[in-house]
């Protein structure tokens, strides 16, 4: 991270990655992706199995590490944005990149890492996007109040998830309210979001609970509430 740079792990994200790539090493420069890599003018490096080993950040690299400079984009990402999902003190890095990865297949214009949740470059965070942090921008480390001002700024709605939330999410859903620009923003797995943080929000949106389940995981609930809003944008 001193260097600006950043590991990335597996054949997936080394595809998807593999504009931004500055060097890639691999057990076989035979491969799809090293001869891929070669033809893109990336610096390819063949190194044994114990060297990639020590490169990873993961336990499996898959025989691929590539280098690639930090994705920084900042909150000016969000102008004009439609659909974005702020994610505040998730520090999970599985969870982070689940959510990432699903903003992704939703058509999200953005993911909001706000001050104290995982870095994105972060090793496990990276692998469980499956290549979405180059196809979305992820802004990480702005503090909640910029992040909030920013969305309202652009004329996004900002929906906070609460079990306890006095809005029903099919029933904003049903009467055109998730058609608006829309921000989603979710808490920790384990304790959700702080109370004055929710009542930062426009609304407070629960999920409606058909079952016995007491709630969802963080990355299914993200899918829920950010599937809707492209449903209604739609």
């Amino acid at each position: 991270m001193a260097e600006r740079r950043f590991v990335v792990e597996g054949p997936q994200c080394v595809r998807e990655a593999l504009a931004s790539l500055e060097e890639l090493f691999v057990l076989d420069p035979s491969a799809p992706l090293a001869r891929a890599a070669a033809e893109a003018g990336v610096a390819v490096t063949v190194v044994d199995a114990k060297v990639l080993d020590a490169l990873a950040e993961t336990a499996t690299p898959q025989g691929l590490v590539g280098v690639a400079p930090l994705l920084e984009p900042g909150l000016d990402v969000l102008d004009g944005a439609q659909l974005v999902v702020v994610l505040h003190e998730v520090s999970d890095p599985g969870n982070a990149g689940t959510v990432i990865r699903t903003a992704d297949a939703a058509g999200a214009d953005a993911v909001v890492l706000t001050t104290g949740s995982v870095d994105p470059h972060n090793g496990k965070c990276v692998r469980a996007t499956a290549g979405s942090l180059w196809h979305l921008p992820v802004v990480h480390g702005a503090g909640l109040p910029d992040v909030l001002a920013a969305l309202r700024r652009t004329g996004l709605q900002v929906l906070a998830t609460s079990g306890a939330g006095e809005d029903d999410l099919d029933d904003l859903l049903d009467t055109g309210g998730l058609a608006r620009p829309t921000a989603w923003l979710l808490g920790t797995e384990a304790h959700g979001l702080p109370a004055d943080v929710i009542d930062s929000a426009d609304r407070r949106v629960r999920i409606p609970m058909r079952g016995r389940a007491e709630s969802l995981n963080l990355a299914t609930a993200a899918a829920v509430c950010l599937f809707s809003s492209a449903r209604a944008q739609r």
